[in-house]
């Protein structure tokens, strides 16, 4: 069989390390990967390249994706639902394995229920969100690189007396900002799933000053809102404008906190956007071994005929799981929230 392997959506650490692990378990099996060219629209347009034992060679510790990626969608295009039959029928692939986010799987499963595609999902996102799924690869990486950031960040903000927040990606869920924040000592976090007032922040960094702490480090989601205690609360985008797909684009609430924060307690505020920074680089030991079970599987799953389906890590095992199964935006868990609250 020829097995088309592709990555669509936003890019992370590990995506090389999957097409490397799902390539050579095909190779290995006697089947041929083929690699689909920025995501969706390799599949539409024809746009592949063979994927041989020195294609796949050297992936493992390599950032990006050596298959290019974008969030095209066969079915905001006219065209696009029967540029993918023609390439079905020509033999292009007898199957796919797509790599990708919550929007990746749900054009998946479309692709699916709607086209007949045999195709198996791999969840990926740093932003760690996708349903079904207790870890998406991607996500140890950039909250490596967050708490890493904000350890820097505790000796410039001591040395210098300044509240400094720190806006981490994520959109609409919180994982990387909880996270880092436990594991980076912040003093304080928001995030989409709970408003937390401005004036509970403000208060939080006064007590610290009072105890003779002259420093403070907030870590704040890009999809949290800016919330008061007279109940008005409005999410922060970096503008008006959406995607070419209706997506918003987020950003700016690390800036509009800092600012609040600084005029209700007087105290000097700095802003750090680590922004596509969690994206790049090399993946974490961790993701790589995520990311190669994940691969594997995928290729498992495709060669047993489970089409339809997404890989997923239930406990300590990879498993199978319908597409349809994949649906919103898994919210973090609440107890991590309280857990860094300990500390605040």
């Amino acid at each position: 069989m020829r097995i088309g392997i592709l990555t669509a959506g936003g890019g992370g650490p590990g995506l090389n390390a999957v097409i490397r692990a799902a390539g050579r378990k095909l190779l290995r099996e006697g089947h041929q990967p083929v690699g689909l060219l920025r995501g969706y629209r390799g599949l539409a347009y024809g746009d592949h390249r063979e994927l041989d034992h020195d294609a796949l060679s050297g992936l493992l510790p390599l950032g990006g994706t050596i298959l290019s990626t974008s969030s095209y969608d066969p079915f905001r295009h006219d065209d696009g639902p029967q540029l993918v039959r023609e390439a079905m029928a020509r033999g292009d692939v007898d199957g796919v394995i797509a790599i990708g986010g919550e929007h990746t799987m749900e054009i998946t499963a479309q692709l699916h229920a709607e086209l007949g595609v045999p195709v198996v999902g791999v969840p990926k996102t740093i932003d760690n969100d996708i349903v079904g799924t207790d870890r998406t690869f991607g996500f140890d990486t950039a909250v490596h690189v967050a708490a890493e950031a904000i350890d820097r960040l505790h000796s410039t903000a001591q040395s210098h007396d300044r509240v400094i927040v720190v806006e981490v990606m994520g959109r609409n869920a919180g994982w990387i900002a909880v996270t880092a924040a436990i594991a980076g000592g912040a003093d304080g976090v928001l995030v989409p799933e709970v408003d937390v007032p401005v004036e509970k922040i403000a208060a939080t960094i006064r007590q610290r000053h009072d105890r003779g702490k002259d420093f403070s480090i907030i870590v704040v989601s890009e999809g949290a809102r800016l919330a008061f205690e007279d109940g008005r609360s409005h999410k922060v985008v970096a503008n008006a404008e959406t995607d070419e797909y209706g997506y918003e684009r987020l950003g700016g609430i690390g800036n509009a906190l800092a600012a609040e924060l600084e005029q209700i307690t007087g105290y000097e505020t700095r802003t750090v956007v680590l922004g596509h920074i969690q994206r790049g680089g090399t993946p974490t030991a961790t993701d790589r071994v995520l990311a190669t079970r994940y691969g594997v599987a995928a290729a498992e799953t495709v060669l047993a005929g489970t089409f339809g389906t997404m890989v997923a890590l239930r406990g300590a095992e990879i498993e199978p799981i319908p597409l349809t199964d994949v649906v919103g935006v898994k919210g973090i868990d609440l107890r991590l929230l309280e857990l860094a609250e300990v500390f605040f």
